[in-house]
């Protein structure tokens, strides 16, 4: 399969035939590039979300990467990586040769090894752990590591190529819990040189790097607490990147001929859900009363109102462009009607009102503003009445880890090209949105989709778990987002940053 990441340009890249040559001038001045997605943890154990990936994937190497735009993973700290015995059940790969660590320290089989370990024994409520889930055990030889699966999974390659498979240095990391302070021990092609836990993080080239990749310019990554903090600080001109997420309506007004700036829109397999908890002491506890919630939401409303455009509906588990997408959503509530969310309530024998809890992450692009709109939705049927609260991000993700919110709406930026990324970790058993959603049917589709390393043959299968999971709605499907990046027009590579698959790629900015 492959994900869509047709890169449009908008802004002029330059006049005259001009090159985009690395001005020697500007060689070591830094980058500051400003984002809204912060980072929760330090430790690749501990954190699954865009914004400590962002990181990782520049400060930490793992076996394998993703060039942009690319569908299959490439070695980088492997020499070589492949399935062997004909299946899919061992997996081995060759470590590259003269590999350090930003410390000095060489990077061995041993750490590989360790790094996976700790993920699956730390298991980490907010942690990439569940990627792992038929990794059964890891060898190490010489420069040889060996993963043992507990049954067959085409994807676990993808897997290794991401955050998740971070390599870290098992004499500066504990193997049982997650590092704490702000140091950081990697061999990617960054170090950090400082860290100021919601305001910046500072990325000095690391001049030990070997692998796929490329050093970079020196980066200093500013995270702001909300879209507008973002915007404001890009028109003060306090960065020369800007990215994930300025305003939904700066977003609509970009334009090829505003001065000063080179603008990036890319399609990407970026998705927002409503999460719902199927938990027995919730509210929406009863498939019925989900359904019922499904029939009442408007998604064309809110991509048109809240995010002005800049969004697209959304009506499947697997978005639009990724092998497997279909609009089963669409396809059993095509529009909001009251009488029948009204009759399944009725039906199930459920009180209305029916009360429940709705909790968002603050500063997370518009996710204010949306809270409101579907909150204004649903109650304005009369069958539903919504309590909405903002949390601090690190708080919003351990309340629905721990199941204390009825529902919660959560952006997903893949893992990697794959729809498997949209199957195991959102709705398989144990998924790391933490639902309480259990289905022997799905589970067994999931299953199914990771034996065929022909990749185009799983199309059935998913379209078959879509269905299901529109018929016992642990979710919500609302929106699918492009890829922006704004660069003032002395930087170049914004077309590489990134591509929607989890990959931060600030290696490729530089000054023209």
């Amino acid at each position: 399969m492959r994900i869509l990441v047709t890169l449009l340009v908008l802004a002029a890249i330059g006049v005259c035939g001009r090159q985009l040559l690395p001005s020697q001038q500007n060689k070591d001045r830094t980058i500051r590039v400003g984002t809204t997605d912060i980072v929760t943890s330090l430790d690749p154990a501990g954190a699954y979300d865009a914004g400590s990936w962002a990181l990782y994937s520049n400060v930490f190497q793992s076996l394998l990467t993703f060039e942009p735009g690319g569908t299959e993973p490439v070695p980088d700290a492997a020499e070589s990586c492949a399935f062997e015995d004909g299946g899919l059940r061992t997996y081995r790969c060759q470590l590259r040769k003269g590999l350090t660590f930003s410390g000095g320290r060489a990077v061995t089989a041993q750490d590989v090894k360790f790094s996976f370990d700790r993920v699956k024994k730390i298991d980490a409520d907010v942690g990439p752990a569940s990627l792992f889930s038929t990794l059964g055990s890891v060898d190490a030889a010489g420069s040889t590591v060996t993963f043992h699966l507990s049954s067959s999974d085409a994807t676990f390659p993808f897997k290794v190529a991401t955050g998740a498979g971070a390599i870290v240095d098992s004499t500066r990391y504990p193997k049982d819990a997650l590092r704490t302070g702000s140091d950081v021990d990697g061999s990617g092609p960054y170090v950090l040189s400082s860290y100021t836990k919601g305001k910046t993080a500072v990325l000095s080239p690391n001049t030990r790097y070997d692998g796929a990749l490329n050093t970079g310019r020196p980066i200093e990554l500013r995270y702001y607490k909300d879209a507008g903090a973002l915007d404001s600080a890009w028109n003060a001109e306090q960065m020369e990147v800007a990215t994930r997420q300025l305003p939904p309506k700066v977003l609509a007004g970009l334009s090829a001929s505003d001065p000063g700036r080179r603008v990036f829109e890319a399609d990407s397999s970026e998705t927002r859900n409503l999460y719902l908890n199927t938990r027995a002491n919730s509210s929406l506890h009863d498939r019925q009363v989900r359904r019922a919630l499904a029939w009442l939401i408007n998604r064309e409303e809110l991509a048109s109102t809240v995010y002005a455009g800049t969004v697209e509906p959304l009506y499947s588990l697997i978005p639009a462009g990724i092998t497997g997408h279909t609009t089963s959503f669409f396809d059993n509530y095509p529009e909001q009607n009251r009488a029948k969310a009204k009759q399944l309530l009725a039906d199930a024998g459920v009180s209305t009102p029916v009360r429940f809890t709705y909790g968002y992450g603050i500063g997370s692009g518009a996710a204010a503003e949306e809270a409101a709109e579907l909150k204004r939705q649903l109650e304005a049927s009369g069958l539903f009445k919504v309590t909405v609260t903002g949390y601090e991000w690190t708080d919003f993700q351990k309340r629905w880890a721990n199941g204390r919110l009825d529902a919660y709406a959560v952006g997903w930026v893949a893992d990697y090209p794959d729809p498997d990324t949209f199957a195991a970790p959102l709705v398989g058993t144990g998924s790391t949105m933490h639902t309480g959603y259990s289905s022997k049917d799905v589970d067994r589709l999931i299953g199914s989709t990771q034996q065929y390393a022909d990749r185009g043959r799983v199309a059935a299968d998913f379209r078959e778990l879509q269905a299901d999971v529109a018929a016992d709605v642990p979710l919500v499907p609302l929106w699918q987002r492009k890829e922006y990046v704004v660069s003032s027009e002395d930087v170049g590579g914004g077309q590489y940053l990134s591509d929607g698959n989890g990959s931060f790629r600030l290696w490729r900015l530089t000054w023209i």
